[in-house]
């Protein structure tokens, strides 16, 4: 009987031992961050790096994976079935494409930035370039000009190069890369005599390389929107991000990279 007895007050430690360690690893299991991915246009890459730190250091247990690029890429990502949890595109047209899809919810949507388009030149402006007309200027061999499909900066540059009437003279003269960031390498080097940027990327450049040789004349306002990949794991995760970004401190970073608050 005696063993017996020992027998089961032994069986009944090993259980004890053994719930306390399954409880100990469902709370260590509970507590695991959770990973969100942002896929953001190239534009923002400075503001929502800077932005990633500030609400991780608020939220522990998010980890936030920044995934930058031209819009339209991004957009066929998610279209795609790529794990994405939030959307922020430098151009509506294609949140717009997915929210027709439903792809993105609709009531986590909000604009949350704003910026201008400006043609850069390298540092001292040796060609006199102080219009788009004289982007048409012989002397002018290379212009910096991301996608015009798949790229905001593209887009519109090339919307109001036709609106101009300069689009046909420019053509055989750009250089293209897949975002805002190749066009603005391009003008720091030198490859390019002038290129088409956003005015937030006039700051970012390298010191010394580039001057704004003019604003380019727009038909319509450029306008950030954000919001919720419906396909997302962790919904209520990734509106933290987006109340981040459009409250108080996400405005005040935005701000400071000079991107122009709704």
């Amino acid at each position: 009987m005696a063993l017996n007895k020992n027998l089961i007050l032994a069986i009944t430690a090993i259980l004890t031992i053994a719930l306390f360690v399954s409880g100990c690893t469902d709370k260590e299991t509970d507590q695991s961050p959770v990973t969100l991915t942002v896929s953001a246009s190239a534009v923002m890459t400075e503001a929502f790096t800077e932005m990633e730190k500030e609400f991780e250091a608020d939220n522990s247990n998010i980890d936030l994976i920044m995934n930058f690029g031209n819009a339209g890429s991004l957009r066929m990502q998610i279209e795609g079935g790529a794990p994405i949890d939030v959307f922020a595109p430098a151009d509506v047209n294609h949140m717009d494409m997915l929210a027709s899809k439903g792809l993105v919810y609709n009531d986590s949507r909000k604009d949350f930035a704003g910026n201008s388009l400006v043609i850069i030149v390298p540092k001292g402006n040796v060609l006199n370039i102080t219009d788009m007309k004289d982007l048409a200027k012989p002397e002018v061999k290379k212009i910096a000009l991301s996608d015009t499909e798949a790229s905001t900066v593209g887009r519109y540059a090339k919307q109001s190069l036709i609106e101009e009437g300069l689009w046909t003279s420019v053509q055989n003269k750009l250089l293209t890369g897949d975002t805002v960031k190749n066009s603005l390498v391009y003008v720091e080097r030198g490859e390019a005599d002038a290129g088409f940027v956003f005015m937030t990327d006039v700051s970012s450049a390298q010191p010394d390389t580039i001057e704004m040789a003019t604003s380019v004349p727009l038909s319509a306002p450029i306008i950030y929107p954000i919001a919720v990949v419906s396909a997302t794991q962790h919904a209520e995760e990734s509106q933290l991000f987006v109340d981040f970004v459009t409250g108080e401190k996400g405005r005040s970073t935005l701000e400071h990279y000079g991107f122009i608050i709704p």
